[in-house]
């Protein structure tokens, strides 16, 4: 059972959140919003209430929200059909209804508009209709939920659960490493590093990673004495933990006890470690993509929806905590990589409204209806080149 549950929650969540966003903006903004859509396809489940339907598709990899356009044949391929045979537009001013030969919905509306009833949805009920300062609130408030969403849950992570960290307590020394030739020993207990008092291993680490070859004055207790002892770091390629990208650190040879302690905070500085964290995962992201960009990073490290199940089920089998941290980690993610400029993307999106904006004019129904098909293409390679990966690393 945790094997269904845990993907639906993680990926579910992050997608309701996004889709939320952009549908609480048209609303606010007055764009007539007919469909609201977690998953693509045939739906599964769906119910009206008001002027919106609310449905669950089969294929669960994303989710859109619906809004009037005078674009509509550009867009319905990707979001479950056109209207264009309830509504038509005349003379670009304004919209009538036609014959409707197609059989009608079962909650069929006299009184609603399409296409849910008879009625044309006014212009200015459209998306274009609004400045270009709306629609941009419009396209920017999803990735924005999502970007709330894991700031939220690294908050309540570290109002709930405190800060965890390592002591810093050596544990081991590697022979013939600089620890061990500057006189380190096992169960030594580092209380300062160039003068500055310290408590956690990642305080100490964060020093030596930046000197290599400087000299860092290290304090420790031992058998109730405070020795100094100066260390040279010697330079290294370590693979950085947040972003799996190669990185040239300072290291001594020494290694901390495996043991976990937690401090406790309170609700500001919770607030304060869980911006920090909302701020350092989403510079990770960012370093990925720039390195996948210029080839730094092989395209083979990506991981797709398989991936994230997997992800999902080992979170939520190591507690709550870890889960949560999934969450935050995965909303992250998908506010940043929907800011890419690929068509069907916010990024992509914001930039043809922007385009069109400079242009003073909109691009033509076929040059959208090309543009977004082009969008498509390229998120259904990139779709089979994760799920590829995913594959190969099950049977690998």
């Amino acid at each position: 059972m945790l094997t269904w549950l845990a993907p639906i929650f993680v990926f579910g969540l992050v997608v309701l959140v996004h889709e939320a966003g952009h549908f609480m903006a048209a609303k606010l903004l007055g764009v007539y919003a007919p469909r609201f859509s977690i998953g693509f396809g045939r739906p599964l489940w769906r119910r009206r209430r008001g002027e919106t339907e609310y449905l669950i598709g089969w294929l669960p990899v994303g989710g859109y929200v619906r809004m009037a356009s005078r674009e509509d044949e550009a867009t319905a391929f990707l979001e479950g059909g056109s209207e264009a045979g309830v509504v038509r537009e005349v003379g670009g001013s304004g919209s009538e209804a036609v014959a409707d030969t197609a059989p009608k919905p079962k909650d069929w509306d006299p009184n609603a508009m399409v296409p849910f009833g008879p009625h044309p949805v006014p212009e200015h009920r459209w998306f274009e209709s609004k400045p270009l300062w709306a629609r941009l609130i419009i396209m920017l408030a999803g990735v924005t939920m999502n970007g709330l969403l894991a700031l939220v849950v690294s908050i309540g992570l570290y109002a709930g659960y405190g800060r965890p960290y390592v002591p810093a307590v050596i544990d081991s020394v590697v022979p013939g490493r600089p620890a061990a030739r500057a006189g380190l020993l096992p169960r030594d207990s580092i209380v300062a590093v160039n003068g500055t008092p310290v408590r956690r291993w990642s305080e100490v680490t964060a020093v030596i990673s930046e000197s290599p070859g400087r000299e860092v004055r290290i304090e420790v207790a031992r058998d109730g004495q405070r020795i100094t002892i100066p260390i040279i770091p010697e330079l290294v390629t370590d693979t950085n933990f947040a972003t799996g990208l190669p990185q040239q650190v300072g290291k001594i040879g020494a290694a901390s006890r495996g043991e976990v302690r937690r401090e406790r905070l309170t609700l500001p500085a919770s607030v304060a470690a869980g911006w920090h964290a909302t701020v350092a995962m989403g510079g990770g992201v960012i370093q990925v993509v720039g390195a996948l960009l210029s080839r730094k990073v092989s395209v083979s490290q990506l991981g797709g929806p398989i991936q994230i199940a997997r992800t999902s089920v080992d979170a939520a089998r190591s507690g709550l905590e870890t889960l949560f941290s999934l969450i935050a980690f995965l909303s992250i993610n998908v506010a940043i990589l929907n800011l890419l400029p690929i068509p069907i993307l916010d990024g992509g999106q914001i930039l043809l409204n922007v385009a069109e904006s400079i242009k003073g004019s909109a691009f033509s129904s076929r040059t959208r209806e090309y543009i977004l098909r082009a969008g498509l293409v390229a998120i259904a390679l990139l779709f089979a080149l994760v799920m590829f990966n995913d594959i190969k690393r099950m049977f690998g």
